[in-house]
């Protein structure tokens, strides 16, 4: 675990350090570490789903162990910090650091972006918002990578080599998860970037490719359920399998705690 977890409260839930910082404190943080970082600090999202990959996925786990930032994206992270009596009361997730982070850089007429994944289509769409919502920030480059299950060694050269000539302040990768996780987790020491964020389905979000359920759904921590409606092929197995599996870990943990 990186010793930044010393700059920002968190709360151990299965052996996960998730931050228990309302979503304006994260931010500063972030913000902090923009500012001053000599070395790429990363942050990753906590949710049921992810936490039970993570179970059997030995990469992954190390990927969301070793993060200077977990955040508590899903309302089940919400349900066990209460089941062992934290102090994680609200949802943060990875559109929450996206937009918060563009709105200072914004403020402040600077930043530089890079996005990392998606298709040329979705990047093309979010360049194109970016530069009507936020034209204070500069997008110092976009690079879709080749649709594989794995990348080989040039394919990450190549990445890698991209990103440091264009030198941004922050990296953004949606690749899916576990999939962008781990590659951040095994690169992140050869990038010449100061934060980088793994927010996946937020570019298809953003670009409008994809339609994120209503704020009432948001803030009810129901904002799974129109994403399954929209897709039940795709979501059943997180929701009917990951969920109550996770939540049945929780109780087991908090029994024999």
């Amino acid at each position: 675990m990186s010793d930044t977890y010393k700059n920002i409260s968190c709360e151990k839930i299965l052996n996960y350090k998730i931050t228990s910082v309302e979503k304006s404190g994260v931010l500063e943080q972030i913000q902090r570490w923009i500012e001053r970082s000599d070395c790429a600090r990363y942050f990753v999202c906590a949710n049921p789903h992810s936490l039970q990959v993570a179970k059997k996925d030995a990469e992954y786990n190390d990927a969301i162990l070793h993060a200077d930032l977990v955040i508590p994206d899903g309302v089940g992270i919400i349900l066990a910090s209460r089941v062992f009596g934290g102090d994680i009361r609200e949802r943060v997730t990875g559109s929450d650091i996206f937009w918060g982070l563009s709105e200072h850089f914004q403020t402040l007429k600077s930043g530089r972006y890079f996005f990392l994944g998606s298709s040329e289509y979705v990047l093309k769409n979010i360049c194109k918002k970016m530069a009507h919502e936020f034209p204070n920030i500069e997008i110092v480059g976009t690079y879709s990578p080749p649709f594989k299950a794995d990348f080989s060694v040039s394919d990450n050269n190549k990445m890698i080599e991209i990103i440091n000539a264009a030198s941004p302040d922050v990296l953004w990768v949606g690749m899916t998860a576990p999939k962008q996780e781990k590659w951040i987790y095994r690169h992140k020491d050869r990038l010449n970037v100061k934060f980088i964020g793994a927010i996946g389905a937020v570019f298809d979000f953003y670009a409008g490719n994809v339609k994120r359920p209503h704020p009432v759904f948001q803030s009810l921590g129901l904002e799974w359920l129109p994403r399954l409606v929209r897709e039940p092929r795709r979501l059943w197995k997180r929701t009917f399998i990951s969920g109550p599996s996770f939540l049945l870990r929780i109780c087991v943990a908090r029994v024999f705690s």
